[in-house]
């Protein structure tokens, strides 16, 4: 199994040493031409941004590896075809819905706030102001309702590895964590359906403050996950143990 964090890491620090490589070549093979200049600043940006995502994701890369070497591997199961394509079209189905419900929410305050501009400016301004509106809807509409496709093409390429940890989880090719400050485990709980699983959420603070992320990880019906649940909430001690349930939006 590849450690993806790693990779990341890896094609980061090709970045910074390509980046590198332009902020000193240039000016000793071409001379002080201007584009020199601009062309060093923008390297130098490249390279410090690149060493910051790498290094980032080497933390990352090894909590990946201590599951993937089970140091602090709780259980592990690969999901087969019929699995994985439950899993992959309850996750797309989910978000388009989400994204909907948002895109028509964006398109009514875009139409309200550029209506209100359109309607007090003057005449020759209010086509270029109409076309604008138009425009940022259909650009917004291109993520809204396109991004649930890419995600259910990646996931299909999955690898459809599930690997639970105490304070980490990889989910078919992502990696998700939540032992960094100011963020926890908020609930965790068996689930019947839309499959059989573990609902995970967790949460994490950003500059919107604290935010709550929800996982469903579908399981093989010989996995006891209660027993992994138990070794979670030990090691995450603020959570409360939940009564398993059939309804994975409670």
């Amino acid at each position: 199994m590849q450690n993806t964090q790693d990779i990341i890491v890896k094609k980061s620090l090709y970045i910074a040493l390509f980046s590198a490589l332009l902020t000193i070549l240039p000016p000793i093979i071409v001379g002080g031409a201007d584009w020199i200049f601009a062309l060093g600043f923008v390297s130098i940006i490249a390279f410090f941004s690149s060493l910051g995502v790498a290094w980032m994701f080497h933390a990352r890369a090894k909590k990946l590896q201590s599951l993937i070497d089970g140091e602090r591997l709780l259980a592990r199961w690969q999901l087969d075809s019929q699995q994985k394509e439950r899993y992959v079209n309850y996750m797309f189905e989910a978000q388009r819905s989400k994204n909907k419900a948002l895109f028509t929410i964006m398109v009514v305050m875009f139409v309200l706030i550029f209506g209100i501009f359109i309607a007090v400016i003057e005449d020759d301004a209010k086509m270029p102001m109409f076309i604008m509106m138009v425009g940022s809807i259909v650009f917004l509409s291109f993520f809204a309702l396109g991004m649930p496709y890419y995600y259910r093409q990646s996931n299909r390429k999955g690898d459809g590895e599930i690997l639970i940890g105490d304070k980490f989880a990889y989910v078919n090719g992502y990696f998700h964590n939540w032992d960094f400050p100011l963020s926890g485990l908020s609930d965790v709980k068996v689930i019947d359906e839309p499959f059989y699983g573990i609902s995970l959420s967790y949460y994490y603070t950003d500059r919107t403050l604290r935010n709550y992320y929800q996982m469903l990880i579908p399981a093989n019906q010989d996995i006891e996950l209660e027993k992994v649940i138990e070794t979670m909430l030990e090691a995450n001690p603020k959570v409360k143990k939940k009564k398993r349930s059939a309804d994975a939006n409670h």
